[in-house]
């Protein structure tokens, strides 16, 4: 289960680079691989060449930018929103103005 945290400034939690181009803010986090964090993608980030799955599921909210998916070609912007079971095929993303989301994941179980 995830830590208890009451309101807090979000503003005050370091950016972290996580892979080329994608930085985060944790807002929680399980051992289990639970997660709520917002994602900050720079211009011209692309997530890779690959259609994207995962074993968990995953919520993801746009709130600034634009994200385009490779394989629907089609581009997203604030407001927009996925939900996807473990499994679901989607992606590549690509932004070229950059984008930040509200992720969260967690198990199917």
């Amino acid at each position: 289960m995830k830590e208890e945290h009451e309101f807090f400034a979000t503003g005050e939690l370091a950016w972290v680079d996580t892979t080329d181009g994608i930085s985060e803010r944790v807002l929680s986090r399980d051992p289990d691989g639970t997660l709520t964090r917002l994602a900050r993608w720079a211009p011209g980030t692309l997530s890779g060449e690959e259609i994207i799955r995962h074993e968990y599921v995953e919520e993801v909210y746009l709130l600034e930018g634009e994200l385009t998916d490779l394989t629907l070609e089609q581009t997203f912007r604030p407001g927009d929103y996925a939900c996807r079971p473990p499994g679901m095929p989607h992606g590549p993303y690509r932004t070229e103005t950059g984008c930040t989301m509200l992720e969260i994941r967690y198990s199917a179980r």
